[in-house]
């Protein structure tokens, strides 16, 4: 039967058929605009009107594989300072454009329209993603950015939330996330099931999982670089939405004309007024297995919320300035109550995080811009197990993890012709992390604790060297001196596209790069499963500096609106750590040191019809871990291993309705067998030798935006989204706790994931 559900939707997408519309295939080499337009209007029977001064002299080099007019403007817009408005479908305006810093030059694009609208593939191998221009995807309703990032070939979450990205093989921590410059520890709502991100304010997003450009540092699997926008606004812009899990509000206030403006968005739930079947649902998957699905007689307070803010200061036409703050906080409240003893348990777990950012960017002249930025990051988590006998306190557990992170950067771009481009700077960063974890009886005992600070000092330099006719350059160094360590490390990138036959690239990438601050599994007799990863940073002891060399290859091939996307690559990881089954452990709790090899390839194709668009993925991985004195010294399966992940996907688009399913399946996480005996004892096959039943599941989504009348500025949204429509049960993972002390059994932990889950949109914007 599984066999069944995966060839239907795996052939379902590539039999759509739609009428196709007239398209034209032309290149043009340094060829006057107005010579353009004559073509298209006899091609296309259209009509321009255009002031003959604008266009005078105006010349441009663009080219097009079987393309229908729309994308055509669409190159002419992003190629040239031009603007085209359509009066019907036959006349058209031509103006100038106002203003061109938010528009991706399509030269540095490869693949526009990467899966959708709104998500491109550019040169230096880069993904693009424009929230406000995205498209629908599957099983969302806004353009989530961490669930939108899961849509791209070789990402996946294995526990199938939205924050436990793995890129590449890499783990979610090995994954660094930057807001407006500024580094964010904790990026989750609801225990990783939404993004802490706001899809309101965020005007793109740039992911970087290979060929990472030098003045990105610190993890060694991608980059994920989001911004709000650095226009001024011109007029007051508001907007509030509700869904089966937050309300949010946005709202952009232009303060001094043409100088000053302010961004603001909040999200918030709203589960202590109201419980939705979304939440309820998100809620069973994320305390599965826990005490508070397990336990009566409880009471469980949740809430969390978001707020972010940006104030844009353009001092005049060569300096602006820019202030950014982000806040994320979630909260839980967890009590039970037994009468039978009169005894009480009571969880708070509160984790915060707070960002605050300025930048400076002054445009020396036309070829040289300077920018400055600093920002401080803080995060704590905090949680604390309390038992109560008669009303009277009896026993304390308390766990901490905090984190100062501050960051200077000065960098600096030159265009030394029109083409080319030489960047340098230099980054300070200060990392303050500690941990403790104490328990409270008749007196505090200190369980384990850790305090560690590292300065680093980065220079790096990156030279963009374009050759149409041959071939296209990233080529760059980062080096980092961590003071504090007393070590150097340093870090070639290099990204070299190719055009080897007519709309075939041939693109080659390289990267070495070096994490200091990571993550640490920790399991505590009284914890509440929840939240059980740490960050700690390098030390000279041990925790050693964690070092990625990666390579890839690939091909990208475009024709008759065909897309083709495939990728090899080869990563060596070292300087790994695994923490045994826990510093309560009585067989001791030592941190063994390891390596990992990752091999992969990453297939997309995409067919583009007239109002659909269908897209295929496919990710091959083999990851293995190898640990000193762990499965006699010899390479083993890592737990985030999954071999074969497949995605197809069919969106519909006409006017303001949009419709798009797809169906997902991979195969089983490894996991490591356990056996019971008969006298208790417990017997584990091998490390990770056996895999889970397949994954798979089907999404839905569909929105439409109206207007509430003609003559009103009042704009409507509303959309609804279901996922895992056919309710499968799939097994996310087989755990195993226990072992807290000599006398302490070995538990199995089964987790699933959601079924059923419905939700809706409605949003209102003026």
């Amino acid at each position: 039967m599984k066999k069944k559900y995966f060839l239907i939707w795996l052939i379902f997408p590539l039999v759509v058929f739609s009428q196709e519309k007239t398209t034209f295939s032309f290149i043009y080499n340094k060829t006057e605009i107005t010579t353009i337009l004559t073509d298209l209007e006899n091609k296309f029977e259209v009509k321009f009107s255009y002031i003959d001064a604008l266009l005078k002299d105006k010349k441009i080099t663009v080219n097009f594989e079987n393309a229908i007019l729309k994308d055509i403007l669409n190159n002419l817009e992003l190629n040239s300072n031009l603007k085209f408005k359509k009066l019907n479908e036959r006349y058209y305006i031509v103006k100038k454009q106002k203003k061109r810093t938010d528009i991706q030059q399509l030269d540095n694009v490869i693949i526009y329209n990467y899966l959708t609208k709104g998500i491109s593939k550019n040169k230096d191998a880069s993904f693009k993603i424009l929230p406000k221009k995205l498209t629908l995807l599957p099983g969302l309703i806004e353009a989530d950015i961490l669930e939108s990032i899961q849509q791209l070939p070789g990402v996946f979450s294995p526990n199938e939330s939205a924050t436990g990205l793995v890129i590449r093989g890499g783990t979610s921590d090995q994954n660094r996330i930057i807001w407006d410059n500024m580094n964010i520890y904790h990026n989750g709502h609801l225990f990783g099931m939404i993004s802490a991100f706001n899809p309101n304010i965020t005007q793109e997003v740039t992911i970087y999982n290979k060929g990472t450009n030098p003045m990105f540092g610190e993890r060694i699997s991608s980059v994920i670089d989001i911004k709000t926008t650095n226009k001024i606004a011109k007029k007051v812009k508001t907007s509030i939405g509700i869904n089966g899990i937050n309300t949010a509000i946005f709202l952009e206030i232009p303060i001094l004309k043409n100088k000053l403006s302010l961004q603001t968005s909040a999200r918030s739930s709203y589960t202590n007024i109201y419980e939705s079947v979304t939440f309820n649902k998100l809620a069973d998957k994320v305390f599965q297995s826990t005490k508070i699905s397990e336990t009566e007689n409880t009471n469980n307070d949740f809430n969390f919320m978001d707020f972010n803010v940006k104030l844009n200061y353009k001092l005049n036409a060569k300096n602006d300035f820019s202030f950014s703050t982000l806040i994320i906080e979630n909260n839980l409240d967890f009590v039970v109550k037994n009468k039978e003893d009169n005894k009480s348990f009571q969880d708070i777990l509160d984790t915060k995080s707070e960002s605050y950012a300025i930048n400076w960017t002054k445009k020396q002249h036309d070829n040289v811009t300077h920018k400055i930025n600093a920002n401080v990051s803080k995060y704590r988590l905090n949680y604390n197990f309390t038992t109560r006998l008669d009303n009277e306190f009896s026993t304390n557990f308390q766990k901490e993890n905090v984190i100062f992170d501050s960051n200077i950067t000065l960098d600096s771009e030159i265009k030394t012709n029109n083409t080319d481009k030489l960047q340098i700077g230099y980054q300070f960063n200060l990392k303050d992390v500690k941990y403790s974890f104490e328990q409270t009886d008749d007196f505090i005992f200190t369980l384990d604790e850790d305090k560690t600070v590292v300065r680093t000092h980065s220079f790096y330099s990156n030279y963009h060297l374009v050759q149409p006719k041959f071939i296209n350059v990233d080529l760059g160094f980062r080096v980092n001196y961590y003071s504090d360590l007393n070590q150097v490390k340093f870090e070639p990138r290099l990204v070299i596209n190719k055009n080897i036959a007519k709309n075939l690239i041939f693109q080659v990438t390289g990267e070495i790069k070096n994490q200091i601050i990571s993550q640490i599994d920790e399991t505590i007799l009284s914890d509440l499963s929840l939240e059980n990863r740490l960050w700690r940073l390098a030390n000279e002891k041990e925790f050693p500096i964690i070092n990625s060399n990666q390579v890839s290859a690939g091909l990208i091939y475009q024709k008759n609106n065909w897309s083709f996307d495939i990728d090899y690559y080869r990563k060596k990881v070292t300087g790994l750590t695994t923490l045994s089954l826990g510093f309560l452990n009585p067989d001791g709790t030592s941190f063994l040191d390891g390596k990992q090899k990752i091999n992969g390839i990453d297939f997309y194709t995409k067919r583009k019809f007239n109002a659909f668009n269908v897209w295929l993925s496919y990710s091959f991985i083999t990851i293995k871990n190898k640990f000193e004195g762990l499965n006699n010294d010899t390479y083993f399966t890592a737990s985030n291993e999954i071999n074969h992940a497949v995605t197809t996907s069919v969106s519909y688009k006409y006017k303001k309705f949009q419709l798009a399913l797809s169906f997902k399946w991979r195969n089983g996480k490894p996991f490591t067998k356990a056996i019971t005996q008969d006298d208790g004892s417990v017997i584990f096959e091998g490390i990770n030798t056996k895999n889970l039943e397949d994954y798979h599941r089907l999404d839905l989504s569909s929105t439409y935006n109206f207007k509430f009348s003609k003559k009103s500025n009042l704009n409507g949204k509303i959309g609804f989204s279901i996922r895992n429509i056919y309710n499968q049960n799939n097994q996310l993972s087989r755990e195993y706790t226990g072992n807290n002390s000599l006398n302490d059994p070995i538990e199995f932990v089964d987790k699933f994931s959601l079924g059923f889950t419905p939700n809706f949109l409605f949003k209102v914007s003026w």
